[in-house]
């Protein structure tokens, strides 16, 4: 998995009128626990830009004076109408000790209910695993090679190396249903055969 430095600076008061001190220079009020004492420390809202608002998932570097954390991220609270990043929880991490994380989920392959007029629909978008920072992937795969129309690819159908799925076993991945043209296909489909039918009996009658 790889990890994105984020630089920030040490942060003195504490009190609201600082946290409103902080937010007014653009920065996010942070802290980092996990070992020790909890650290608190700011950083500008721009530099969370390629580790918050992305598709992937990625450890985090922390840099603040002479400390020098490894990190993921815990909790981000958001401005409930501009959704500025208003706070960051971050949790100390390292080589010999097992976490969770999300990883975020790839498709692979070709399912053969797409080819006969299905729409995949992608209903987990990060899975959550559980074990070593040096066992993490950037991505899990998901293959739908054997995906027909009105099944799913589940959690327990999956399995990766050295890490534990924390997910329902039973939640759905990825699904191939059946889309409204597919329906309306199949329906004339068989208004028609129905039809050559009624013919053919119409036809014997005479």
């Amino acid at each position: 998995m790889k990890v994105i430095a984020l630089k920030g600076e040490v942060r003195d008061g504490l009190g609201k009128s600082s946290t409103k001190k902080v937010r007014n220079e653009g920065k996010v009020p942070c802290v980092i626990y996990g070992k020790g004492e909890n650290n608190h420390f700011t950083v500008y809202q721009a530099d969370f830009k390629h580790l918050i608002f992305t598709p992937n998932t990625y450890l985090v570097k922390i840099e603040v004076g002479a400390m020098n954390k490894l990190a993921k991220v815990q909790d981000i609270q958001f401005h409930p109408v501009s959704e500025d990043i208003i706070h960051a929880d971050f949790l100390e991490v390292d080589a010999d000790n097992e976490i969770s994380i999300p990883i975020p989920v790839k498709i692979v392959g070709s399912a053969p209910g797409v080819r006969g007029g299905g729409k995949l629909q992608l209903k987990i978008k990060k899975l959550l695993v559980s074990g070593l920072i040096a066992n993490l992937p950037e991505f899990i795969e998901v293959n739908i090679d054997e995906l027909e129309i009105g099944k799913s690819v589940k959690v327990k159908d999956i399995s990766v190396n050295n890490l534990t799925l924390l997910d329902s076993e039973n939640n759905s991945i990825v699904s191939c249903i059946v889309t409204r043209a597919a329906k309306s296909a199949a329906g004339a489909e068989g208004e028609e055969e129905e039809g050559n039918a009624e013919a053919a009996e119409d036809a014997a009658a005479e």
